[in-house]
């Protein structure tokens, strides 16, 4: 069997002010709040509210339609809002 090479989220935590990952290797990333508007927006049972997917490659709060992958938390890359389209 080929050892896992990518990193894999086991546990998240999202607290007032950061999310925490805890990763299959041992390691935990912690990221501001902030860099996901999505959840710094949302209630604090949607932000418990939290599915992880395949087997850890990331993690999806399907109350607010957010997801975070392990690799985007080690990469450093907030998610980005949206541009308002409205006309002016």
């Amino acid at each position: 069997m080929p050892a896992v090479t990518e990193p894999r989220i086991a546990h998240i935590d999202v607290g007032d002010d950061l999310i925490t990952a805890e990763l299959t290797d041992g390691r935990t990333v912690s990221v501001p709040l902030a860099w996901s508007w999505r959840l710094s927006e949302a209630t604090p049972d949607e932000r418990q509210n939290i599915e992880i997917l395949g087997s850890g490659e990331g993690v999806h709060w399907p109350e607010i339609d957010e997801d975070l992958s392990a690799k985007g938390m080690l990469s450093g890359i907030p998610a980005r809002r949206p541009a308002d389209k409205s006309p002016v």
